[in-house]
């Protein structure tokens, strides 16, 4: 009954805050995200099992195999909840959850996700509990991802199960190369850094356009290494600007920078930055697309703007310039604050947080739904303005 009316009384204060336009403290929505994710994780049964979506008019999560790219985002919410509530029991729930995930560090590296699966879950369980078994998993999962190098591309092989591209790596995967800087600080190889490093450069030099779009995939020739070309596998078109993709980009060359200090890294993160935040609609959420010429009457996908204000106030902490750094919050915070109104955040209607992202168009899945990852990057990217001391 303490529950209820808690969430009830969080409720009534974001709906009251939402009808003025004053900034507010993000307490109060992460206090609605744990509450969604306490009543999510106790309506799961089956702890190898991961939420990833809500059909269209259902309420429940439908779930998928610790083996999906997407199993990692759950234990991660659930980290981020106990990082914010201090609740014993959903540090509880997100240990059961993450230890699920252990096998993939230890099993043959076939594709590229690695990185989420494992930095989402072990990495915030390790950063938030210092757990020496942690550790090594995420040591071990690293060294599992390191098998997919290919020295003569220069890049980390996404999809070997997709013979018709040779070696194709996609800007998906410049999110998982934080794992490999992580682990090269943390006890690993300084090769693990040396491959992470090297990938972002070729992924610079080849996926990035020479307008700072991005293509979804790059192919290239196995013998000697050049770039075929760049096509499409979830944008509308190989030369669209599939928005996901181009916030994965903002994002994957931000925390390069992070890692390496390298100033092509930062800029190219910037100019991916301002080609995104150009590209936006009026009323601030990307379509999936900003190229499907449905639009306006085009999906939109949450989960971009999500991804990109997480990447977004990240970058700002990276910048000596006090009206970029302004620049970048400020374009993050407005972005976060159409994602917490009633548009976006999921009330009653379902278990998830957020309402409205778009998985893959082009195969008509996961449309117009609330999808796992998504929740993920909102609460990080809650929890990031709360550290900078920003309001929404």
């Amino acid at each position: 009954m303490m529950r209820t009316s808690i969430c009830v009384m969080t409720l009534c204060l974001i709906a009251s805050c939402g009808m003025q336009n004053e900034e507010r403290s993000v307490d109060p929505i992460l206090d609605h995200c744990v509450s969604k994710v306490t009543a999510s994780a106790n309506s799961l049964t089956e702890t190898d099992r991961m939420p990833r979506n809500i059909a269209p008019g259902k309420k429940e999560w439908n779930t998928v195999s610790v083996r999906d790219w997407t199993s990692g985002f759950w234990p991660g919410i659930l980290w981020y909840a106990y990082e914010h509530s201090g609740d014993e029991s959903i540090k509880a729930q997100a240990e059961k959850f993450t230890e699920q995930l252990e096998f993939i560090a230890h099993s043959p590296a076939d594709d590229h996700d690695i990185g989420f699966q494992i930095y989402c879950s072990y990495g915030n369980g390790y950063r938030l509990t210092g757990n020496e078994g942690y550790r090594q998993v995420m040591l071990k999962a690293a060294d599992t991802l390191a098998t997919l190098f290919n020295p003569t591309v220069g890049s980390i092989h996404s999809w070997p199960s997709k013979k018709q591209w040779p070696h194709n790596t996609i800007i998906d995967n410049m999110m998982n190369l934080e794992l490999l800087f992580w682990a090269s600080k943390n006890g690993g190889s300084k090769r693990l850094y040396d491959i992470a490093e090297r990938h972002a450069e070729t992924t610079m030099q080849t996926l990035v356009r020479p307008d700072f779009g991005t293509y979804h995939v790059g192919v290239y020739d196995t013998l000697d290494g050049h770039f075929i070309q760049g096509i499409t596998h979830q944008g509308y078109a190989d030369d669209s600007q599939w928005a996901r993709g181009q916030a994965w980009a903002i994002y994957g060359f931000t925390l390069s920078h992070r890692e390496t200090g390298r100033r092509d890294f930062l800029k190219t993160a910037k100019k991916l930055a301002d080609v995104f935040l150009k590209r936006l609609p009026v009323d601030g959420i990307p379509f999936w697309d900003f190229d499907d010429p449905a639009i306006p009457n085009a999906p939109k996908d949450a989960s971009a703007a999500c991804i990109a204000a997480s990447g977004l106030l990240e970058l700002s902490t990276q910048l000596e310039d006090p009206t970029e750094k302004e620049k970048y919050q400020k374009a993050a915070t407005t972005l976060m604050k159409k994602l917490a109104s009633d548009d976006y955040l999921s009330k009653d209607s379902n278990r998830a947080i957020l309402l409205h992202s778009t998985g893959n168009h082009p195969k008509g899945k996961e449309i117009d739904v609330p999808i796992i990852y998504a929740d993920y990057y909102f609460m990080e990217a809650l929890l990031r303005l709360k550290k900078l001391g920003l309001e929404i």
